[in-house]
Order: structure tokens, then sequence, then C-alpha cells
């Protein structure tokens, strides 16, 4: 998931081995393509900070009421609320941020939730921890409308897409072991649209907590008929720096910040990055991209410490770390530094000799056999998709 430091603290690649080796024990299955299904890490998994939860329950005013997510039984489902523009902070979205935001020139609505990366069936899944009466609104209408999916939720079942459903094999009334800081068994209580790419797990808030997932760490926006370039600038100056700002209307994999004649989309750049090594194909370096942050769309910090698009720990990055964009800055979350940047680590760890050095050399980026296994079997799938 992350590139492990060498020199970081000797038990973290040991917790990396065991959770691996717990994920073979209880015999979750790593698919053998992840074209078109994989997700990316979403946050971290790390405790919640003193203090950041005082703004639950919360509104800044009558301009945009801020929905928090808390305790409480599954409401009716009253209206629809299509989110335009969702977030994902580096650290737990504070009150005073939430309500700045709510008060952003044709914000509507906003509301806060929280998140983080699991493992369900040998897959990283991305989840959102809420609380299940205010988010229904938040999905597609057909889904918002079926009991039987929030009332799973309020009886602390998790319930995934419809995609995710096939794609994993999984069926509602079954108990799944979801690994993330804690392995729980937990019944799926059903599947449907959610409407948001890159999520497709929810969880109650309870069970966020027990999972260890991040409390407030997203925030998603209703604002019909505004300027939503304008209301993401404004969002990310107000989440602060390492924050993931989504346009749920544009789904092209548009490299944030291009011009100049630069790499228009991380294909683009995947390919450019990979010409500093030779024999290293451009298909790892998306497999990884794809696999550690979605291309870009989730690069906020890990349980691990790691920041950035490809994920490198700090401390890595500090020796590998590239200013590929020429601004005299190599900056972990900018994707023209870092996709070069996970070039030049994995050359220097023997990428370009293919074979076994490249499996070696994959596995230094994270301590995990079945990782490996998923990063190369997606490269062979892009490699088959682009021939």
């Amino acid at each position: 998931m992350v590139p492990t430091d060498s020199t970081g603290p000797p038990g973290e690649s040991r917790l990396r081995r065991r959770r691996a080796l717990i994920i073979v024990a209880v015999a979750l299955t790593v698919c053998a393509t992840l074209a078109g299904g994989v997700v990316a890490a979403l946050t971290t998994e790390g405790a919640h900070p003193r203090g950041a939860a005082a703004h639950r329950g919360t509104s800044p005013g009558a301009q945009g009421p801020v929905t928090n997510v808390s305790g409480g039984q599954a409401g009716a489902f009253k209206r629809a609320v299509p989110p335009d523009l969702l977030a994902v902070a580096a650290r737990p979205i504070t009150a005073t941020a939430a309500r700045k935001i709510a008060k952003l020139r044709g914000v509507r609505d906003v509301i806060v939730v929280g998140g983080g990366a699991v493992q369900l069936q040998g897959r990283k899944v991305n989840a959102f921890a809420v609380e299940p009466s205010r988010f229904r609104s938040w999905t597609p209408p057909g889904t918002a409308k079926q009991e039987e999916l929030w009332s799973a939720l309020v009886a602390n079942r998790f319930v995934v897409s419809s995609t995710a459903a096939q794609t994993l094999g999984i069926r509602a009334g079954l108990d799944y072991p979801i690994v993330a800081r804690t392995m729980p068994l937990l019944t799926m209580g059903g599947a449907g649209s959610l409407g948001l790419p890159g999520i497709d797990m929810l969880v109650s808030r309870k069970t966020g907590v027990d999972l260890g997932l991040v409390q407030d760490l997203a925030v998603m926006i209703n604002a019909p008929g505004a300027n939503l370039r304008t209301l993401s600038g404004q969002m990310h100056k107000t989440l602060g720096a390492g924050a993931q700002v989504l346009n749920l209307h544009d789904q092209s994999n548009q490299v944030a910040g291009d011009g100049g004649g630069r790499a228009a989309s991380y294909l683009d750049l995947y390919r450019q990055a990979a010409t500093a090594c030779p024999g290293l194909s451009w298909t790892v370096l998306a497999a990884i991209g794809q696999i550690e942050s979605g291309h870009g769309r989730n690069a906020g910090r890990s349980s691990a410490g790691a920041l950035g698009p490809m994920q490198f720990m700090p401390a890595t990055w500090r020796a590998y770390g590239v200013d590929g964009d020429g601004d005299h800055k190599a900056d972990i979350m900018n994707p023209y530094d870092a996709v070069p940047g996970a070039a030049r680590y994995l050359c220097a760890n023997g990428a370009g000799r293919g074979g076994k050095s490249l499996y070696g050399a994959v596995f230094r980026y994270n301590h995990a056999d079945w990782y490996v296994r998923n990063v190369l079997s997606l490269a062979r799938a892009y490699a088959r998709q682009y021939s």
C-alpha cells in the first residue's frame, strides 16, 4: 500500500507481514485480475484526535446547514440531496472548517462523514462511516428508499455497492471478515448504488469507530447551479494541504493543475515517468497509482503515515523524492513529482531488470506478497488494454 521505510519502526514491517498472514489465514481470496475493479485507499485508519468531534450535530447557520454524523435510528427518507463535490481531508475536519464550507456561496447542504480503507475478500475497499438517517438522503433515490439497507446499517451490518457485491462475490446475510485496525466478522446487510465513485462500502459510525476508521474526514456538498470549479478551490483552501476535492460530475481522471505542456492525464504521466528507468513498464506505475490512490483521487494520509498519489512514507520521500515539474520543490502531494519519485524508488530497487527483481522492488514498496500479486496482475491488465 505504501513504500515501506526500511529505517522506520521495526514493528511496522512485522505488523504488515502479520496482517498479510491474517488475511491468508482467514482465506480471503485475491482476485486474479483487478482490471476495472480496484479501489484505492481512502484515508488513514488512525484514532480520532481529541476535541475534533466537538462539532458533531452543530449547524453553522441557515445559509448552509451542516449535517454531521452521529448515532441514532434510520429515519424515513424525505428528500434527495444530490452531492456535487466530495472532499477528503488529510486530517479530521474541524467545526470551523465545516462552517466555512457551509457558508460558501452557492452551497445548500453539507454533510461530514468518517472514512477509511479496509480489506474485504482480499481487496482494498473504501468505506464511509455514516449515520444512516442523515446520510441516506445523499444516495441515489432508489437506494435511499431501500429500507432494508438503512435498517441493516442501524444494526451495525455493512452495505456495499452493487458493483462491489458482484465483483467480490458476497451475499447479504453472510458474515465476512473486515480487515482494518481490527478484524471483526460483520454481516453483509445488502447492496445498492451508492452514487459515489471509489466508495464501495457503508458502515455505521459505531462500526467505523470499532474498525478504526477516521471520523469526520470527508465532506460532501450540494450546490445546485454553483460554479463547482470555484467551490472546489475554496474547499481545498479551507481544508488545507493534502486535501483532495473531487467533482462528482467529472470523472475524466485529469491530473490536477494540468497545463504548460505537461502530461494531461495520469496515463501520460505514468508513461513519461517510466522512461527514466529503462526496463520498467509504465503499467507497473499505473497499477500502483490505481491501488494506492485511485490515480490521485484519494491521496490522504494512510495509517502508516504515507501521503500523496503514490503513498510515500515521508522518510522514503526525502531519499527518493523528485522535482518532476521543475518548480524547485519535490512535493509528495504533487503527481508531477510523486509519479517520477515512485519510478525512481522502484528503479533503485531493481525494477528495471524485470522478473524476480521487479517482484522484489514492488515488495519493497509494500512488504506483502498479496500486494505484489495485485500490482503485477493489474499491470498485465493495463498492458492488454492499451496494447
